[in-house]
């Protein structure tokens, strides 16, 4: 089954061609990241005029990478919730005029299933169940995958995502969107002890998130020193607070695996291609046998490939659309 898949939740317009849920058979992406460092973050009005502009010229790189016309494709499938209701209703609008004139299926797909999808690309002996951790900009879950399309929050962020927190600190420290991946570059020359930040848990809920306060402990210490007219090393700063991050994952995460009995773990979102989480959870799960499966880089961000992989699984579930549906900013994975 070849299906066409539109991404359009944040700053990516992209499009991809996945044939049963597994196979790339082209996958393009229009990147907006050049633009919205001059703000120092995405502009939700800005992303959602260039996902207009982008989307019907990357719809038609995608088909051409994979040999096809729009006749050769058999379902539609597009990111409709989570994400910027701007942003998402371009998408959803493309792809249900594309579905009418067409009359091909369409397929509503939700981002963060669809980032954990991007492991099936990459990794075709994954099937659930599975725990997963999914970590991004706006989002830091641990789900237990029960099938492709059932799915319980066991463990979930009270305020502020992990990448949220990458990404405010390293603004503070001086440094361009998206700020995480300079973050993570910039740790890697620095002494991980340097400083000594909070590891926030939340009473009565082990597997919860809370990474607010770290967030602010960071800023202050910064402010403190400016005001002061200090220079604290940026490399140190990076390193100690990637690794309070982090601890807090891999420690949540890592509990949550024992107590479910899970045997199989897969990380997943843009915050999964993070150098020290990665390592540090592949050194967990060796010393523990579990079996742990990552996306590689290029699949962690945002990109049409994983909405087709999720597409087909929800397609086969029976979860088809039509001139119905409506984008959603908010929705649970479990839905």
């Amino acid at each position: 089954m070849r299906i066409l898949s539109i991404e359009s939740s944040c700053d990516e317009t992209a499009c991809a061609v996945v044939a049963d849920g597994r196979y790339v058979l082209s996958s393009v992406v229009a990147s907006q990241v050049e633009e919205h460092k001059l703000y120092g973050g995405v502009v939700p009005e800005i992303a959602s005029r260039r996902h207009a502009e982008a989307i019907v010229g990357v719809t038609k790189q995608a088909l051409d990478d994979a040999g096809m016309t729009i006749k050769d494709i058999d379902a539609i499938a597009v990111t409709y919730a989570p994400g910027l209701i701007g942003a998402l209703l371009v998408g959803v609008n493309f792809a249900k005029g594309l579905s009418a004139a067409n009359n091909i299926p369409l397929i509503p797909t939700h981002h963060l299933r669809s980032h954990i999808a991007a492991n099936y690309i990459a990794h075709p002996e994954l099937k659930p169940p599975f725990l997963c951790l999914v970590v991004s900009g706006g989002h830091s879950h641990i789900v237990k995958v029960d099938d492709y399309t059932k799915m319980k929050i066991i463990g979930k962020t009270r305020d502020d995502a992990a990448g949220e927190a990458f990404d405010k600190a390293a603004r503070t420290m001086g440094m361009s969107y998206p700020g995480g991946i300079h973050l993570d570059k910039a740790a890697e020359g620095g002494n991980e002890n340097a400083f000594k930040l909070p590891h926030p848990v939340v009473a009565n809920a082990p597997y919860d998130f809370s990474f607010s306060g770290l967030k602010t402990a960071i800023i202050n210490l910064i402010h403190n020193a400016s005001q002061k007219g200090d220079t604290l090393p940026v490399a140190d700063l990076s390193a100690s607070f990637r690794k309070a991050v982090v601890d807090c994952l891999v420690t949540n995460f890592m509990k949550a695996a024992k107590d479910t009995d899970s045997k199989t773990l897969v990380i997943a979102g843009g915050v999964s291609a993070n150098s020290l989480l990665r390592s540090r959870l592949q050194a967990e799960c060796d010393k523990n046998g579990y079996a742990l499966y990552m996306p590689p880089k290029d699949l962690c961000g945002d990109n049409g490939a994983m909405v087709g992989a999720q597409g087909y699984y929800e397609y086969m579930s029976g979860n088809v659309a039509g001139a119905e549906l409506n984008a959603c900013a908010t929705m649970s994975i479990e839905k």
